[in-house]
């Protein structure tokens, strides 16, 4: 749905207000993996039942079998770049029937949660706990740890969500920036939408000018979807997801909005 642009850069901003501009960022990732989700499994899921519709841990158990049958799949398929990879070989016990709160459901997450660990390598840093799903504790760290499961199963032919997409193709920018070999293992990707850019510079301005320095905060267009930000030598890339403006920092997202927010001098609240 990306044909679906705005007439003007201000209806883009308008729906992206309903809620503070830390909490967007969080809002626009689980949007996505909803999304991403929906089309995987067939899944009846969107942001405002994504809690809800995995709290039992049965749609992310079957997800992870799903990616070791993948990773399988792959290790067949093309042996010389398996090898690369550190693949997952054994799935997760399941209880498909889990009752939201319940002691099974608990199990199912807690399946789920040492599979990630051990069959996925992934950090403790990206890493949740079962009471942060179960009773909504810290719905950060369990969005992160989505998206990083899903970066990784990408490296073995799963489709990705589409900020991970974004990911690979500012990644392959700044290779080819740098004049560096493309990735070391080239995957068989799925063809992608083009992504429109006419109008994020618009969009992108319209958000600047909201600040009252007496000196304009700069943002500076390098090119497509790259700019020079503030009074430093600092490149950032951006990117429109849905309704929203995604800045690439460090390893992982923000909304442009709360960037702005923490640093321009005249919108950082203490």
């Amino acid at each position: 749905s990306y044909g679906k642009m705005w007439g003007t850069a201000g209806a883009a901003v308008r729906s992206i207000r309903p809620y503070r501009s830390s909490e967007q960022y969080l809002y626009a990732m689980k949007e996505d993996l909803a999304e991403w989700l929906k089309e995987l499994y067939d899944l009846d899921i969107e942001v405002g039942t994504f809690m809800e519709v995995l709290e039992t841990g049965a749609v992310l158990c079957s997800h992870a079998n799903n990616v070791t049958h993948v990773a399988g799949e792959f290790a067949r398929t093309c042996p010389d770049m398996a090898c690369h990879l550190r693949l997952p070989t054994a799935g997760v016990a399941c209880n498909l029937a889990a009752q939201p709160g319940t002691f099974q459901a608990r199990d199912n997450v807690s399946n789920f949660i040492q599979w990630c660990r051990k069959e996925m390598d992934i950090k403790d840093v990206l890493m949740f706990e079962t009471e942060d799903l179960v009773l909504r504790k810290n719905e950060k760290n369990f969005v992160l740890c989505l998206l990083e499961l899903a970066r990784r199963a990408a490296r073995f032919g799963m489709r990705a969500p589409t900020l991970v997409q974004m990911e690979e193709e500012i990644e392959e920018e700044l290779r080819q920036e740098l004049d560096l070999p493309p990735a070391d293992i080239p995957l068989p990707r799925p063809s992608r939408k083009p992504r429109d850019l006419h109008n994020l510079d618009q969009m992108v301005q319209h958000l600047v000018s909201r600040c009252t320095c007496p000196v304009q905060f700069p943002m500076i267009k390098i090119s497509e979807g790259k700019y020079r930000v503030g009074d430093s030598d600092t490149l950032i890339f951006v990117r429109i997801l849905r309704e929203h403006i995604m800045v690439r920092v460090g390893g992982g997202w923000d909304t442009l909005e709360h960037y702005l927010d923490k640093h321009d001098p005249c919108r950082c609240t203490s």
